[in-house]
């Protein structure tokens, strides 16, 4: 029976420590089971786990460097700590921190949150797997992104993804039917992991080749989380590096971040690439400030320039009113954002030279009245930085 040895962290010290885990059909079918379960969890399950997946869950450490990029104090911005406090509570932000020009500007924690620890991303990790396209492409690992996705993940041919492009899949407009209703135990969001596939296959293709198609590629855009995982099976497959290790030798150790990451597993032994990347806040906002100095040496040059640009026009069900780029939430003004539900983001403003990073536990997956919220306080800090 085929058994896959992989990487799980434990939080000890604030520090991701290595442990082995056999991935075996009994504790594959429990991850299917508790994974799946995520999206259901009550308000102290979240409070509770949303700091600690590591001890939860098998996956990977995203190793970091030995130098550290630093984040020098900055002039602090001008808003009473009673609003902060105000909107920490309200939103139930147990971390957010603002950096401007390099420099932290504000930085707060709660709920027993603090630097040395990770939180969950939720679809934050969306943007981080993009960028590993974009490293990809320039490796030469990846010839471009108008290949057929086939190419790199030939046991998907014969479904519904035949003909679809690498930039379909980065967009979310391959027009395969798909159901991201956090909310709904049936959807495909919830169901994509919790059913049992044969030895030897991946779970994300398994899942994803049976679903049929509903528009021609190109033609209509749907979120898909299921779409940004096969991107990570085409990333591993093209490099033939887990994506943990793959982050950590492009952007964990050449950027400078400052503590390991933990990146969960499916029941195969692959990391979630639209999601469940664990990572700390100060962390979360270098990778804003990798995004906005273009990634040079690592991403293609003008990679964000278009990751970040409206490849999908906007429509009113989008963010923040704007469209969609590579797995980017683009933005009114030039901003943009990567953006997880339970109220995860890290908004970019390049004319401000701003990162907003937020880590949360909102009391639903998403919400018109929290996103205005969030979406207010940026505003707020962004107004302060002038």
């Amino acid at each position: 029976m085929k058994r896959a040895i992989l990487t799980a962290a434990l939080m000890l010290a604030g520090a991701a420590t290595a442990q082995t885990v056999t991935i075996t059909p009994d504790n594959a079918a429990k991850l299917r089971r508790v994974g799946a379960e995520v999206l259901f969890w009550n308000q102290q399950q979240r409070d509770e786990n949303f700091p600690a997946m590591e001890k939860l869950f098998p996956g990977h450490v995203v190793k970091a460097g030995g130098k550290v990029r630093p984040l020098p104090a900055g002039k602090p911005l001008a808003i009473p700590e009673g609003e902060l406090e105000d909107a920490m509570t309200e939103l139930n932000i147990a971390g957010m921190i603002v950096v401007q020009d390099g420099k932290v500007r504000l930085e707060r924690y709660a709920r027993g949150y603090g630097p040395e620890g990770r939180w969950t991303s939720f679809s934050v990790a969306k943007s981080f797997t993009s960028t590993l396209v974009g490293a990809a492409i320039r490796d030469g690992y990846i010839k471009s992104i108008d290949d057929p996705v086939t190419d790199y993940i030939p046991d998907l041919a014969g479904g519904g993804y035949d003909g679809v492009t690498v930039r379909q899949l980065l967009t979310m407009t391959s027009g395969v039917k798909w159901n991201e209703d956090y909310t709904d135990p049936k959807s495909d969001v919830a169901r994509m992991f919790s059913e049992a596939v044969p030895v030897g296959a991946d779970s994300t293709v398994a899942y994803m080749k049976k679903l049929p198609r509903e528009t021609a590629p190109g033609s209509k855009w749907v979120y898909k989380t299921g779409e940004t995982n096969l991107i990570g099976v085409l990333v591993e497959r093209a490099t033939k590096k887990t994506l943990a290790d793959y982050l950590s030798d492009k952007l964990w150790k050449p950027w400078g971040m400052e503590r390991d990451a933990f990146w969960m597993v499916n029941p195969g032994g692959h990391e979630v690439s639209g999601c469940c990347l664990s990572v700390s806040l100060r962390d979360y906002a270098r990778m804003g400030l990798f995004a906005l100095s273009g990634g040079k040496g690592v991403v293609p040059d003008g990679w964000f320039a278009a990751a970040t640009s409206n490849q999908v026009p906007p429509t009113p069900d989008f963010a923040g009113g704007g469209g969609y780029g590579y797995q980017w939430w683009v933005l009114p003004g030039g901003r943009y954002a990567a953006i997880g539900i339970f109220g995860q983001s890290i908004m970019v403003d390049p004319a401000k030279k701003l990162v907003i990073a937020i880590s949360s536990a909102w009391p639903t997956a998403t919400g018109k009245d929290l996103s205005a919220k969030r979406n207010a306080l940026w505003a707020k800090f962004e107004a302060a930085s002038d």
